[in-house]
């Protein structure tokens, strides 16, 4: 198959390249649509607190929205999006295997386990039969502040689709073009650049979610972070249940990462403890457990820390500390409230960077 260009594998504007199959012996499925071999974007799939996540960074959710978006237009039965091994990474927790990915507008095409059998014993899917431009005209204008006010200004509109694992392929289903439109607005709108995630449901409450996207700033990074924590894990031991490997390559992952003293608050036993890597560091500010934290505060222990000229700390500290305190991840403490601490703590605020002034090259006549 053809491949993307280099200079065009970040390229998720409208009239995006990508490949069409044409899908024999396969029930209910004519054609499936591929990203071209080439194509920047990565994914991943997990299913956690009982929700099915679709794993990417800020340009996979972009390119997840164009999918998105140029699918609720489609009208032909039987045509599907796959989203093949190829732009598949290991989960960026614990690196365990992702699904292939398959989009399915469900007001045209249906699609059950059988043909999620059939279709998954087909690929990867290699001969292309052509290219198409993906038309997504009108994701620019509905993504702007003004369209998104006034679409939800006339209330909360439910989302109607089916998230499932079906024989291997993680399959989304929105039940209408409308519905499609809202998962492809709502991907478009993530931005992990304030607190390097961020998420969106892709269905209503109903004792929990059956979908969700969430992306990662530095998706790739973590990716490669739990690849080897786990690598380091199974080899010391080949003899873990998918529950203890699991949990074994997150602790792992703190060490590769080195951010394990950041796991302030751990259980233990019957009771919350100081965290194993923590509690030497803090014995610097004479804090031997949970209640001396609490009677010091964050902002003391981490001034008596930085007194005592301890090594390694870093303000990341001071978030886990406040976190342990207020049962929050350490990334999750308000911004006011971190504000407040630097300057009780006597840090000068930060300020934003100046952006830098770019300049382009004069244009010059062409000679005669």
């Amino acid at each position: 198959m053809k491949r993307q260009r280099p200079g065009n594998a970040r390229s998720i504007g409208n009239g995006l390249k990508l490949h069409r199959h044409e899908v024999r012996s396969v029930p209910g499925v004519r054609t499936a649509i591929t990203p071209r071999p080439g194509t920047h974007a990565r994914f991943s799939t997990n299913r956690f607190h009982e929700t099915w996540h679709i794993l990417s960074d800020d340009h996979g959710a972009q390119l997840l929205a164009r999918l998105l978006w140029g699918l609720s237009y489609q009208a032909r039965p039987g045509t599907v999006m796959v989203i093949g091994r190829e732009f598949l990474l290991p989960t960026p927790f614990d690196a365990d295997p992702a699904d292939p990915i398959v989009l399915v507008p469900g007001w045209c095409t249906s699609f059950d386990d059988h043909t999620a059998a059939q279709l998954k014993r087909r690929l990867p899917l290699s001969n292309s039969a052509g290219t198409v431009r993906w038309q997504t005209f009108g994701l620019d204008p509905a993504t702007a502040p003004e369209a998104i006010e006034r679409r939800y200004a006339t209330g909360y509109r439910s989302v109607r689709g089916d998230i499932a694992r079906r024989r291997g392929l993680l399959v989304l289903t929105p039940a209408t073009p409308e519905d499609c439109r809202t998962w492809a607005l709502d991907a478009a709108r993530l931005d992990s650049a304030r607190r390097g995630t961020d998420y969106a449901y892709l269905d209503d409450w109903n004792r929990g979610h059956d979908g969700e996207i969430q992306i990662f700033r530095h998706f790739r990074t973590m990716v490669a972070v739990a690849g080897q924590a786990r690598a380091q894990v199974l080899s010391r031991e080949d003899d873990w249940t998918p529950d203890e490997l699991r949990y074994a390559v997150w602790h792992e992952a703190e060490h590769v990462r080195g951010d394990a003293h950041l796991r302030v608050r751990q259980w233990s036993g019957r009771e919350h403890v100081l965290g194993d890597h923590a509690a030497p560091m803090l014995a610097a500010a004479e804090v031997h457990s949970l209640d001396d934290l609490a009677a010091l505060g964050a902002v003391e222990t981490y001034r008596r820390l930085r007194a005592a000229g301890t090594k390694g700390l870093k303000l990341d500290m001071l978030w886990a500390m406040e976190g342990a305190l207020t049962y929050l991840d350490r990334r999750m403490i308000p911004s006011d409230r971190r504000r407040a601490m630097l300057t009780e703590l006597g840090e000068p605020l930060a300020t934003p960077p100046t952006p830098r002034r770019r300049h382009r090259a004069p244009i010059r006549p062409l000679p005669r």
